[in-house]
C-alpha cells in the first residue's frame, strides 16, 4: 500500500510538494540525525546495551546509567578502526593518487576486525553471529481484509518515508552539485516497496546511515545500488558463514566515520551573518530533531518553512519609486537615494502576486505612503497633498477576485478624497482579470499606461492644472470645491499640457495645447496598431 501510494504520487508529479523543504531545514535535519545515529552506535564501542531511540536524551541517559558495564576491548578495537578509516578518508580526499584508499576504507575495517576476532577470539567483543542463509521466500498477498484499517498507517509511513528519503537525497545532491528529481525519487521508492512486499520486506525508505556510507565510498550513480544488491544476494547465498566473525564495533566504526561528514555545523556559522531567518530554521530543525526524533524534527522544520513562506507572501515587498536623474527610469528610492519623486504623486511598485492573503497589507501600506512619501517630494508644481497614486504592476504575476474587490474599495476610498489611481504595465493575465471584473471601466481606460513615465507625465499635467485652478479661484472658493470640480473634469479629453521640463522644475509657465507626439506616452488601453 505504501509503495502504490508513492508510485501514484510520482506518476502524478506531486514531487513539487517537496520543494517546501528548504536547504536550511535539510542541513539542520542531517546534522541532528548524524549526531543521533553516531550516538546510537556507541553501544558497540562501549560493550553494553543502550536504549534504542531516535531522540538524544534517552540515548545519553542510557549511556550514563550503564557506564559501570564499560568494556575496554571493543572500545579499543572500534577506536583503532575508526582512526584508520578517518586517516584513509583524509588521504583519499587530499591526494589524488591515493583516491582508492577512500573506497577501500570499509573493506579494510571489516577485514581487520574479522581477522582480529578469528585470531584472538575475544569474548568481550560482540560479533555479528549466525545469519540465516538464502534469499527471502517469494509470496503474493492473498488477504486484503485489513487494507481499510491500514490506510491511516499507510499515509503516516508514506509521509515519513518521503521526508526522510528526500531529506538525505537533497543533502547528498547539494554536496555533489546535482539536481534531485523528486518525482523520480517518489516512483523509485514506490517501486522498491511494491517489489519488496512480495518478499515480506517492511516499508523501506532511503537509509540515512547506509546512504552516508555509500556516499563516503565514492558512489556516483544508481549502478552502485545494483552492485550492492548483487553482492548482498551472493553474500546471503554463499558467504553468511564468513560474516559470523565480523565485530559489531567494526561495522559501528564504518557508520560513525560516514555520518561525521554530515554534521554540517559550518552551515550554521555561514547562515548567522547572512540570514537570521534561515539560521533560525536550521536551529529549530536541529534542536527538534535531536530532542523529539527525526520524524517530528522534519515535520516541525517544514512547518516553520511554510510559516515563513506564508508570512512573506502575506507581507510582500512594496517599494516607492523615484525617477533617476537624466533618465525615464524609476527605481526604489531606498535603494537609489538620488532618485526624486514629484509633488502630488506617489509611485508604488508591488513586488508579488496580489491575492486574498495580502490585500489588507497592501491597502494599509498604500494609505501609509499617501501620508509619508509626500515629505520626500522634491520636484514638480507645489501642491499640498497627494492627488495621484501610480501602481507599477509589472512584477504582479497574478491577481484574484479578492484583490480585485480590494482595488475597487481602494478606488472608491481614493475617489472620496479626490485621489486618482493610475496603473502601469500590468501583464496580459492581470489586465484580462481587471477587464473582466469591470475594474478597467471603473478606474477609466485612460488611466492605464505602458510605462511609469507615461503615467507620471499625465499626472504632472493634472497636478499643474490643479495648482492653476487654485491660483485662479483665489479666495472665492474653498480648496475642496476646486478639487471636486477638477476631478469631475478628469474623464474629459485632456486639453492642456505643460512641458515635462517646466513641470519638473516647478515653474508656472502657461500650459500649451496637448499634443501626443510620442506614442509611448499614450494610455495603455488607447494603443492601436
Amino acid at each position: 500500500m505504501v509503495g502504490i501510494l508513492e508510485c501514484i504520487m510520482g506518476l502524478l508529479r506531486l514531487g513539487w510538494l517537496i520543494r517546501f523543504i528548504s536547504h536550511s531545514v535539510i542541513s539542520g535535519f542531517t546534522t541532528a540525525s548524524a549526531i543521533v545515529i553516531g550516538l546510537s552506535q556507541a553501544k558497540y564501542f562501549l560493550g553494553y546495551e543502550i536504549d534504542r531511540s531516535s531522540e538524544i536524551v534517552p540515548i545519553i541517559k542510557s549511556i550514563i546509567s550503564g557506564a559501570d558495564k564499560f568494556s575496554w576491548p571493543p572500545f579499543v578495537m572500534g577506536s583503532i578502526i575508526l582512526a584508520i578509516l578517518q586517516t584513509m578518508k583524509h588521504l583519499g580526499k587530499s591526494r589524488k593518487h591515493l583516491k582508492f584508499l577512500r573506497a577501500m576504507g570499509p573493506l579494510t575495517a571489516v577485514i581487520l576486525g574479522t581477522s582480529s576476532a578469528k585470531i584472538y577470539h575475544p569474548s568481550s567483543i560482540t560479533l555479528v553471529g549466525d545469519i540465516p542463509q538464502g534469499l527471502p521466500s517469494f509470496s503474493i498477498p492473498k488477504c486484503f481484509k485489513h487494507a481499510k484499517s491500514l490506510i491511516p498507517t499507510t499515509l503516516v509511513i508514506t509521509g515519513v518515508a518521503i521526508l526522510e528519503s528526500v531529506g538525505i537525497a537533497k543533502a547528498l545532491a547539494a554536496k555533489n552539485g546535482y539536481e534531485l528529481d523528486s518525482n523520480q525519487e517518489l516512483f523509485g521508492l514506490g517501486a522498491a516497496n511494491v517489489l519488496g512486499s512480495f518478499f515480506s520486506a517492511y516499508p523501506t525508505t532511503g537509509s540515512f546511515s547506509r546512504s552516508a556510507v555509500n556516499h563516503e565510498n565514492g558512489a556516483k550513480t544508481g549502478l552502485a545500488g545494483v552492485i550492492t544488491g548483487i553482492v548482498m544476494c551472493c553474500a546471503l547465498l554463499f558467504l553468511t558463514p564468513v560474516f559470523e566473525y565480523i565485530p559489531l564495533c567494526a561495522l559501528s566504526a564504518i557508520v560513525i566515520s560516514a555520518v561525521i561528514s554530515l554534521v554540517d555545523y559550518e552551515e550554521a556559522i555561514f547562515l548567522w551573518p547572512v540570514s537570521k531567518k534561515d539560521f533560525l530554521l536550521w536551529t529549530i530543525t536541529a534542536i527538534t530533531t535531536l530532542f523529539f526524533g527525526i520524524e517530528i524534527g522534519v515535520l516541525i522544520g517544514v512547518g516553520f518553512s511554510l510559516a515563513f513562506v506564508i508570512h512573506e507572501s502575506a507581507n510582500p515587498h512594496i517599494a516607492v519609486l523615484g525617477r533617476l536623474p537624466g533618465t525615464t527610469v524609476y527605481r526604489n528610492i531606498q535603494q537609489y537615494p538620488e532618485a526624486y519623486t514629484y509633488n502630488g504623486i506617489v509611485i508604488v511598485r508591488i513586488d508579488s502576486p496580489i491575492y486574498f492573503a495580502n490585500t489588507s497589507y497592501i491597502k494599509d501600506r498604500l494609505r501609509e505612503y499617501e501620508i509619508v512619501v509626500d515629505k520626500l517630494t522634491r520636484r514638480g508644481p507645489q501642491v499640498g497633498r497627494i492627488y495621484f497614486v501610480v501602481l507599477e504592476m509589472s512584477p504582479v504575476t497574478y491577481i484574484d477576485t479578492s484583490a480585485v474587490q480590494a482595488l475597487k474599495e481602494l478606488h472608491h476610498e481614493y475617489k472620496s478624497r479626490h485621489i486618482q489611481i493610475a496603473i502601469s504595465n500590468p501583464n496580459r493575465n492581470v489586465l484580462l482579470m481587471l477587464s473582466k471584473s469591470g475594474l478597467v471601466e471603473l478606474i477609466g481606460k485612460e488611466w492605464y499606461f505602458v510605462r511609469v513615465h507615461d503615467a507620471v507625465q499625465v499626472c504632472l499635467q493634472h497636478v499643474e492644472s490643479i495648482k492653476e485652478d487654485h491660483m485662479a479661484s483665489g479666495s472665492d472658493s474653498s480648496p475642496e470645491e476646486t478639487e471636486s470640480s477638477f476631478f469631475k473634469s478628469l474623464l474629459k479629453q485632456r486639453g492642456e499640457d505643460s512641458s515635462v521640463a517646466q513641470l519638473e522644475s516647478g515653474t508656472n509657465n502657461k500650459p500649451s495645447d496637448l499634443k501626443h507626439s510620442d506614442p509611448l506616452s499614450e494610455p495603455l488601453l488607447f494603443q492601436k496598431s
